[in-house]
């Protein structure tokens, strides 16, 4: 594995624990805030901006942001992305043994996995981590995103209402942000030759709109639905839309004999399943700040 992709993969799990703080006090800010009406989106948006907690939350988000641009620009986005299903569970050993949080044995089994999928897919690299795998073909690149966005969408429609919806709409919140992280790998590639002018190029506007599409959807889930079933759920969605793009989109090589093909998906499952089954404890995170 090259010293790149090495240095890709610490930025995704600095990537991952930004991404759960961050995802933390959005939640705390959003449930305090008037609920997201979907006719008045920039009214609902400032009206999220007026909480301390959700402004925080932004703040660390967008760190975490910067470093998954970073991460996806050193290595491939499938490994990237399961470094960071890994590294959600890693907030669970640290909210235990520096926060004082009661870890479950659920959650320890979940480190388990997230150990066993982890040495699954180191393996099964292949050539994989040689490179950052950036190349792609626009029309599949362009199908991907278009299709991902669609299914998004269908997720919101579906989490309009019911019992159920906080969850539809944590889903609808990973898959277009999944969409946009395939979308900054793929403007990943003309970073070196475009420099800042890459701030012009279609796909910019492309993850922008993504971006904020998902932080307005994401808002409205953690408003209707549990912390911590909709962090794993945005999370997990998030991970297999871009994981699965590896291979469709940039190319990703898998390994040539089908056992290691097997193995390889079963890493990644196990990797993903462990980041749902073990979101970081938030024990009576709405009433009270978590201890620095």
């Amino acid at each position: 594995m090259s010293l790149s992709v090495q240095i890709g993969l610490l930025l995704a799990l600095a990537t991952a624990l930004c991404s759960i703080v961050g995802f933390l006090y959005k939640h705390r800010g959003a449930v305090e805030s008037p609920p997201i009406q979907w006719r008045r989106p920039v009214r609902s948006s400032l009206a999220l901006f007026r909480s301390r907690w959700y402004v925080l939350g932004i703040l660390v988000a967008t760190a975490s942001w910067g470093l998954h641009v970073a991460a996806l620009a050193l290595a491939p986005i499938s490994l990237v992305q399961a470094t960071i299903a890994g590294g959600l569970v890693l907030l669970t050993v640290i909210a235990d043994r520096a926060f004082g949080f009661t870890v479950t044995r659920r959650e320890w089994i979940g480190v388990a996995l997230t150990a066993a999928g982890l040495a699954f897919l180191a393996a099964t690299l292949g050539d994989t981590g040689d490179s950052a795998h950036s190349d792609y073909s626009a029309g599949t690149l362009t199908l991907y995103v278009a299709l991902g966005t669609g299914l998004g969408l269908a997720f919101v429609v579906a989490g309009r209402e019911g019992p159920r919806a906080g969850v539809a709409l944590a889903a609808s919140a990973g898959v277009i942000w999944g969409a946009s992280d395939v979308s900054i790998k793929a403007l990943s590639d003309s970073l070196d030759a475009d420099g800042v002018l890459v701030l012009a190029h279609p796909l910019a506007a492309v993850i922008l709109a993504l971006s904020l599409l998902g932080l307005l959807v994401s808002a409205r889930s953690l408003q209707l639905g549990d912390a911590v079933p909709v962090i794993a759920i945005t999370s997990a969605a998030a991970n297999v839309v871009t994981i699965a793009a590896g291979p469709i989109v940039f190319g990703e090589p898998l390994p040539d004999e089908p056992l290691g093909v097997a193995v390889r998906m079963l890493a990644f499952v196990l990797v993903i399943g462990a980041a749902a089954l073990t979101p970081p404890p938030i024990a009576e995170a709405h009433l009270e700040p978590a201890r620095p």
